[in-house]
């Protein structure tokens, strides 16, 4: 990300999706039947939103 034309990495860094986030969203995805959801490249929040909607998602549909 270039800002000005200046370069800052931990702001780079902290809007990137962890590793352990994309790991755990590639699963949630599989596992909901929705490998859509799943993206390389998502921010850090938005890769907590969607793990928070498919964990939701699961558990809807296990409680059946």
């Amino acid at each position: 990300m270039q800002v000005q034309g200046k370069y800052n990495a931990r702001i780079f860094l902290a809007e990137q999706m962890t590793r352990a986030q994309g790991l755990r969203l590639k699963r949630l995805s599989e596992e909901a039947y929705q490998p859509a959801q799943y993206a390389r490249d998502l921010s850090f929040t938005e890769a907590a939103r969607r793990i928070q909607v498919l964990e939701a998602e699961i558990e809807l549909a296990n409680s059946f």
